[in-house]
């Protein structure tokens, strides 16, 4: 059986307050570690992070920005790319900011 929003909003009702503000506290802090825009599928650019609906890596992102390329540079070098991609990007990288420099560490390694 597959429960619908409403069935859930109506079984939280059922709740004692304290226990619907702990099952709101716990889903939030588990929403409040993902990130729009940005995915990681093991089978694809090898696990790191990358920006939804393409194959480019956040820290390829990074590494460019790092290079000195403007965010404008980097649109016109990903034409795949908006703005926002790279506003979820940063906003990525800042909160996985060891993860990053792994991947990048990583990338210059195999070259």
């Amino acid at each position: 059986m597959t429960a619908t929003l409403a069935d859930i909003r109506d079984a939280i009702a059922l709740l004692p307050k304290p226990e619907q503000a702990r099952l709101l506290a716990s889903v939030a802090a588990e929403v409040s570690e993902t990130f729009p825009g940005i995915a990681a599928d093991v089978g694809v650019c090898g696990g790191s992070a990358r920006i939804v609906r393409t194959r480019i890596p956040v820290w390829t992102l990074e590494n460019y920005r790092r290079l000195g390329l403007s965010e404008g540079g980097i649109l016109q070098a990903f034409p795949t790319l908006c703005a926002e991609d790279l506003v979820n990007a940063w906003a990525y990288i800042r909160a996985h900011r060891e993860e990053i420099e792994r991947d990048i560490a990583e990338n210059e390694a195999e070259r």
